[in-house]
């Protein structure tokens, strides 16, 4: 399977930036929003404040200018003026350079420590920034990996708790988390959809249980 997703996508790795407050920045503006909105609000931000220091001082009010336009730039601009604050008070200065000297446990205790992230963010800052070998769930990771049978939910309504993140991880080798993490995204992007899987189409339909009665809708991890 995994071949075969990288056949067709080629660990495409969506935008995400090597720099880890560059992709907690990037996770910000792209929660909620459709990815030709946040790519433009990342950018714009990005150019507002083209160092971290100039971030570093900036209000809410200021920080949500750039992001109008991918929606829900107050609750965004809050949260990245927080989040900003206790990066602040733990390193003394806005970076997350330091996360590269703790193993994965420290650096997820502290990443979820940090207000709005939980697992699924956290574990996105350390793979694509810091090289860590964790397997996000997102919401396309758990509705294929529901699909093909990997995992069942523990919550009634099928919502990914993070002790189901856990669970899923711990299934996925280490060498293959980053490339079946990138290619499940580009997966439920074009074929395996929440409320219409093209199932006819999907690249690994032979190897998934719910071939052509996976079209109830999903809930979103």
């Amino acid at each position: 399977m995994a071949a075969i997703l990288r056949g067709r996508y080629g660990d495409h790795s969506h935008f995400n930036r090597r720099n880890p407050l560059d992709e907690l920045l990037f996770i910000f503006c792209s929660t909620k929003t459709q990815e030709s909105s946040y790519l433009g609000t990342y950018a714009a931000l990005r150019e507002e404040f083209s160092t971290f220091s100039r971030l570093a001082e900036a209000p809410a009010e200021f920080i949500a200018r750039p992001l109008v336009p991918g929606g829900l730039h107050r609750q965004k601009s809050q949260a990245i003026r927080m989040t900003c604050d206790a990066i602040i008070e733990r390193f003394g200065r806005l970076t997350l350079a330091p996360l590269q000297d703790l193993d994965d446990a420290a650096c997820e205790a502290f990443l979820t420590s940090l207000p709005g992230v939980g697992k699924k963010v956290a574990r996105c800052v350390m793979m694509y920034s810091l090289g860590r070998e964790v397997f996000p769930v997102d919401t396309h990771c758990w509705r294929i990996a529901r699909r093909l049978g990997w995992v069942r939910p523990t919550q009634k309504d099928g919502h990914c708790a993070p002790r189901d993140m856990d669970r899923l991880q711990k299934k996925i080798p280490l060498h293959l988390r980053f490339s079946l993490h990138v290619n499940f995204v580009s997966l439920g992007r074009e074929f395996c959809k929440a409320g219409a899987p093209d199932c006819g189409s999907c690249p690994i339909r032979s190897l998934c249980k719910q071939v052509g009665i996976g079209a109830q809708s999903e809930p979103r991890s």
